[in-house]
């Protein structure tokens, strides 16, 4: 299954707030007619929603978010807490975190158009994954210092999560430590997540 290049509004009405997705919102009239709609959620669409919820705020395939949630059953500790982690520190979405990009979408183009470096080296995968004391900054050029600051004016961070740290002027972004789940963007109950692919993987 390819990766959503649908409506995003539709999607934020039907889900709830995806700030990975756009940073728009939807009118609070169209909220409510949906939520009077709504009729009793059988288990099943609960834990499809807080997948696709997952999904589309990350903007993963469905494969990819499978391959994530094999990784996350081998690896120690809570299989929920591990995949977030996951998600967290891949490149795309520690650039959006840190504001040097307004979407996760917008976050990819940078990456895809080789923009942005890892510890001095140009990355062109958004899936990359970072690791503790990490170092992004932009490529030494106008244009993608350009991008990353009229992200950064557009659309400021009023806090910054614990394991990123951004120095201005020039950019740079630290990555301290791998994520603390409380830090993580989303309302989300990953439990489900995990249920949910629990007889598919």
């Amino acid at each position: 299954m390819s990766r959503y290049r649908g409506p995003r509004f539709k999607k934020i009405r039907r889900l709830g707030a995806l700030p990975g997705l756009t940073n728009k919102r939807p009118r609070a009239i169209r909220d409510l007619r949906n939520q009077s709609r709504a009729g009793k959620k059988s288990q099943y669409r609960i834990r499809l929603e807080e997948k696709q919820k997952l999904r589309f705020h990350y903007g993963l395939t469905e494969n990819q978010l499978i391959n994530y949630v094999r990784i996350a059953r081998k690896a120690k500790g809570s299989t929920g807490e591990v995949l977030l982690q996951l998600l967290e520190m891949r490149l795309d979405n520690i650039l959006f975190r840190l504001g040097m990009a307004s979407t996760i979408p917008a976050a990819r183009q940078f990456i895809n158009h080789r923009h942005i470096l890892v510890n001095g080296r140009i990355v062109d995968i958004p899936s990359y994954r970072c690791k503790p004391r990490d170092i992004i900054t932009p490529k030494e050029k106008p244009k993608s210092g350009t991008l990353i600051q009229n992200s950064l004016e557009l659309f400021p961070r009023e806090e910054f999560p614990n394991h990123l740290t951004l120095h201005p002027a020039p950019y740079k972004g630290l990555v301290n430590q791998i994520i603390d789940t409380h830090w993580v963007g989303l309302k989300i109950n990953e439990l489900l997540v995990v249920e949910y692919y629990s007889r598919q993987t």
